[in-house]
Parts: structure tokens; C-alpha cells; sequence
């Protein structure tokens, strides 16, 4: 047993709650254990440079830990984003522009905002988790205003971290897990299966193909709980 009582193979309780802010299309608080985070999805009728023209919308990403979201305070990123934030942001942004067919979505971005109000581990996983719910959301109300007409969103997308602690293989890391893992993955992958991004990194040690292939296999049950958790808030009215 682990220090907060569940197995290897267990996440932590898993919670989300959606239409947490009045004003965004869509808004989620995503709780995995002790890690809170804000997904929020902003509609803004119009695209980057890039894509004017084009008929294709764009998503984009903004990650950010509030002050007391930590342990030692975390100071405000007054002086610009640093460089683990925008690593986050882009996977985020990558993440669930990989799920949407862009050109159904028409010329206008979608904001996704993750906002960590309390870490402890997993943060930008669960952010990734939370903001396909929040995307949802944002299409549906697209949906409804009729501007568009075909729901762009091809399949669900969520995202686990997976480890090895003590030559234990675990899923779904607390911070303090975390700090002591000798390898150290965190796993995006579709509700269909298939992956999107896969992260590993020996921190202490290498790691064999063997061990490779059962963090893997992990981390896709860990997927699959986490897409019915999706399914479910999404099915309440």
C-alpha cells in the first residue's frame, strides 16, 4: 500500500465539476487527490496571423500555479512565463488540438486556461484531463448559437502520470511520490486508445523496454478510468 492507502494500480479520487465559472463557454475544477486545478474555454472570433484565410480555427493554452498553491509561496509570473509553464501550456495546447478537426471549427481560437490552485503532483496531467471536459462544453455552446454545425471533436483525449518508486511501478503520482520516482512518465492518450504524447525520463537511473512496456500499460488503464470519469460529468444535464 501507498501512503495515501491505494494500490499501484489505483488513481487517486478523481472529481470534476463543471460550469465552475459564470462567464467562460466552458469551466471545469478538475480534483485529483490533493491537486486542484481551473480549466476554463474562452471563445474569440478570430485566429492567429497565421491562419487568416484559412477557414481553420485554432486552441491555444495559457498554465499558470497560483501563489499559494504550493507549499513556499510561488511568485506571480510578473516578469514573464517561465519556462516550465510554457513546456505545460504547449502540451496542453498540442493535446487537444490533436483530437479536433480544426477546419470544422471555423476561423475563431479557442482559449484553454488551466489554473493550479493547489499542487500536489500531476498538475499539468490533470490539467489536460479537465480541459478536454471545459473544450466540450465551449463546442456544445457553439453548437447551440448554430456556429457551427458539426461537432468538431473527433475523439476524448486525457492524460496520467505514471512512475517507479522504490522498483515499484505506480500510477497517478503525488507530489511526494513524485520527488522520490527514479523514472518519471506522464502519458496522453485518446479515449480510443491511441496515444498523443508520452513523456519518460530516467531521473536516477535508466529504465529497460520491459519496464517501458508495463508504465505503459498502466498508464492506458489509467487513461480509460479517467475517460469514463469524463463521460460521466459530461452525460449530467
Amino acid at each position: 500500500m501507498r501512503m495515501d492507502n491505494r494500490e499501484n494500480t489505483d488513481l487517486r479520487p478523481v472529481k470534476i465539476t463543471r460550469h465552475y465559472i459564470l462567464h467562460p463557454a466552458g469551466s471545469v475544477l478538475i480534483e485529483m487527490g490533493h491537486t486542484k486545478v481551473i480549466c476554463t474555454a474562452t471563445i474569440e472570433e478570430k485566429v492567429p496571423g497565421f491562419l487568416k484565410g484559412s477557414g481553420s480555427g485554432w486552441i491555444t493554452a495559457e498554465y499558470g500555479m497560483l501563489p499559494g498553491s504550493t507549499g513556499q509561496r510561488k511568485s506571480r509570473n510578473t516578469k514573464g512565463i517561465d519556462g516550465r509553464s510554457q513546456e505545460i501550456q504547449r502540451l496542453i495546447g498540442r493535446s487537444l488540438r490533436s483530437i479536433v478537426d480544426l477546419k470544422q471549427l471555423g476561423e475563431r481560437t479557442i482559449w484553454i486556461d488551466c489554473d493550479v490552485i493547489q499542487a500536489d503532483g500531476g498538475t499539468r496531467t490533470a490539467s489536460i484531463t479537465g480541459a478536454y471536459v471545459a473544450l466540450k462544453d465551449a463546442i456544445q455552446t457553439l453548437i447551440e448559437k448554430s456556429l457551427i454545425s458539426v461537432n468538431p471533436i473527433k475523439t476524448s483525449v486525457a492524460a496520467v502520470s505514471v512512475g517507479i518508486v522504490e522498483g515499484n511501478e505506480i500510477l497517478d503520482l503525488c507530489y511526494e511520490e513524485d520527488s522520490r520516482a527514479h523514472v518519471d512518465m506522464n502519458v496522453v492518450m485518446t479515449g480510443a486508445g491511441e496515444y498523443i504524447e508520452i513523456q519518460g525520463t530516467g531521473e536516477e537511473k535508466p529504465f529497460d523496454r520491459h519496464q517501458l512496456d508495463r508504465l505503459l500499460i498502466l498508464a492506458e488503464k489509467g487513461i480509460k478510468d479517467l475517460t469514463e470519469a469524463q463521460n460521466r460529468v459530461l452525460e449530467e444535464a
